[in-house]
């Protein structure tokens, strides 16, 4: 029987894309993508829709935080809708006046305040979250810092822990978010840590972590990298643009943060 011949044009790249999830190396098929390509393209698409508009399920997150022995609060932003949201960053920004009251009531004084929003991704947090704070909160509370019960927060953005931090009166910020899905990372999460924040804050302030996923950077190698990036900014008191990431890779989490606790 004649061997099937295959209309698909391969590209010299080939080779490459075991390397990446990046869409390299389609081939063709006449002048058009081969059909195979197309397909894969358009459920890359859908995939990234999804993780936008699927629902944070904040008490399952909760449920995971309390079974490894912390404490939440249950929060939310400003905006009314998922659509406000995607269409008013501004209002994703600041706390709704119910949570904010909720806080003000709150104990205040810590080192660290941790907030996790779905962002524009909840399926980023729901996958990779817990199995981060699993690790970065037993690690900050046996070096001495002070820590705020998690934050959880619905369609939040970035800068509405400088909010949180601020009213808990925390030296310093780090918030897990969705990140805007791509066609090959639906799932990627970041963190943002800020040193002295304040509502106002701009990103210039801020040290960002990205792309952590399966696939992505490691859960251990961002919490690694997070206490590397938390303990010197104790150190140097700032964070953001004058805080260079200088990391041996050998560095142990925490291994000099007592000096700048006690400083």
């Amino acid at each position: 029987m004649a061997k099937k011949q295959s209309h698909v044009t391969p590209d010299m790249w080939s080779e490459l894309k075991r390397f990446t999830d990046a869409r390299i190396s389609l081939g063709r098929c006449g002048c058009s993508l081969p059909l195979s390509e197309s397909l894969s393209f358009k459920l890359a698409h859908a995939q990234a829709r999804d993780a936008v508009w699927s629902p944070f399920n904040i008490d399952e997150l909760a449920g995971e935080i309390e079974a490894l022995g912390g404490s939440c609060l249950r929060l939310a932003s400003s905006v009314e809708d998922r659509s406000e949201y995607l269409t008013r960053p501004d209002k994703g920004r600041k706390l709704s006046d119910d949570s904010r009251r909720r806080l003000e009531s709150q104990s205040k004084g810590y080192d660290l305040c941790i907030v996790v929003s779905d962002g524009l991704s909840s399926r980023a947090i729901h996958e990779n979250a817990a199995s981060f704070l699993e690790s970065f909160l037993i690690l900050s509370r046996n070096v001495g810092l002070r820590v705020t019960p998690v934050c959880l927060v619905e369609n939040g953005r970035v800068a509405i822990a400088d909010e949180i931090a601020a009213i808990l009166k925390a030296r310093l910020s780090v918030i897990l978010i969705g990140e805007r899905p791509g066609l090959s990372s639906p799932n990627s999460m970041g963190i943002y840590m800020t040193y002295a924040p304040k509502p106002g804050a701009t990103d210039e302030s801020r040290n960002c972590i990205s792309n952590v996923r399966t696939g992505g950077m490691t859960v251990d190698a961002a919490v690694q990298k997070l206490a590397y990036l938390v303990e010197t900014a104790f150190h140097m008191q700032t964070s953001g643009v004058a805080l260079k990431d200088k990391m041996a890779q050998d560095y142990l989490p925490y291994s000099g943060i007592q000096p700048a606790l006690k400083g």
